[in-house]
């Protein structure tokens, strides 16, 4: 079997790629916003009638069915990995979190295989990671992507994964050994939206604007030394003084709750950083300003992929549902 069905089915949004095994590379996608926290209110909605997974397995083979359609192939018996949401409370089905440690090939994550039928492809659901007190799911496939970054290195080593809530993840003798998530992104959009923030700030011109990046940067430098609940208002006076516009104070906001999110790195260590292409300008820009190395940067949707297909490859060899 050379290829199968990524799917990455977070809480607003839905996409699905055939992708093949050994080159990671993506022959056909299709994405839209059928997220799973509108499927699961859906399926509330039709509840106890419908079955939760029958319910959720008809929605991923509809969207199949459109792929499919697009390529004008058929897809029929293609196994489908999913990683993220789709395994939590509100998923298809509510997966155990793999309690930290775990292996970064990601052989003991906690995985769920459905068979396929006349109707449906074969699913293999992939859980999440947890500590005492925080919890992953999404991420932890990625990183199982990123395990050729690291070799046979067997020394600590830390992933900056971006988004909206960031995971700090650590890494030891090729396991994941602890991890920590921020809410900077979640800030960053309740602030610049539903704070008295929102009327100083504009998203406008990207951060090749050499006005973006000072304010950037002056901000980063800032959040090391300063206050984060007073510095978060100077956004505003520095729109009613004036003193930046309110482009440059989108940046000036990104950079205060970066700048803090990183102040937390012990002594400035060293990183691996996976991130999408906007997020990663901006932490290595903050790195850079903060004086702290980035080893490699890498692509989140990749890692993914690459995770993805690595679980597959897996349990295709170990399972008889793929055969």
């Amino acid at each position: 079997m050379d290829t199968f069905l990524s799917c990455d089915w977070g809480t607003s949004s839905f996409r699905l790629r055939l992708v093949e095994v050994k080159s990671f590379k993506i022959l056909a996608e299709i994405k839209n916003d059928s997220g799973i926290l509108e499927t699961f209110t859906a399926w509330q909605q039709n509840e106890p009638a419908t079955n939760r997974v029958l319910f959720y397995t008809s929605i991923i083979t509809n969207h199949i069915r459109i792929l499919s359609e697009k390529l004008r192939v058929s897809l029929k018996g293609i196994p489908v990995v999913l990683s993220g949401m789709a395994s939590s409370t509100i998923g298809l089905i509510d997966l155990p979190y793999k309690v930290l440690p775990f292996e970064i090939d990601g052989s003991d994550l906690h995985i769920e295989m459905y068979k396929s039928d006349e109707t449906t492809n074969p699913l293999i659901i992939v859980s999440g990671a947890r500590t005492e007190n925080d919890v992953m799911r999404g991420e932890e496939t990625k990183i199982v992507g990123c395990a050729q970054l690291i070799g046979n290195d067997e020394s600590e080593q830390l992933f900056v994964l971006p988004g909206t809530h960031p995971k700090h993840v650590l890494i030891k003798d090729r396991r994941i050994i602890g991890f920590k998530t921020f809410m900077t992104g979640e800030f960053f959009d309740l602030l610049s939206t539903k704070s008295i923030l929102s009327g100083s700030i504009a998203a406008g011109e990207d951060l090749n604007s050499r006005a973006n990046q000072k304010s950037f940067m002056e901000a980063v430098q800032l959040s090391q030394t300063t206050d984060l609940l007073h510095h978060s208002f100077l956004v505003r006076t520095n729109q009613v003084l004036e003193r930046l516009s309110k482009q440059q104070n989108y940046y000036y906001l990104s950079g205060l709750l970066i700048g803090a999110e990183l102040a937390s790195l012990e002594s400035k260590k060293s990183i691996y950083l996976l991130g999408g292409p906007a997020h990663r300008s901006l932490y290595t820009l903050a790195c850079s300003t903060l004086g702290i190395e980035i080893i490699q940067s890498w692509d989140a949707d990749r890692a993914l992929i690459q995770g993805q297909a690595t679980i597959f490859s897996r349990m295709k060899d170990s399972s008889s549902l793929l055969a």
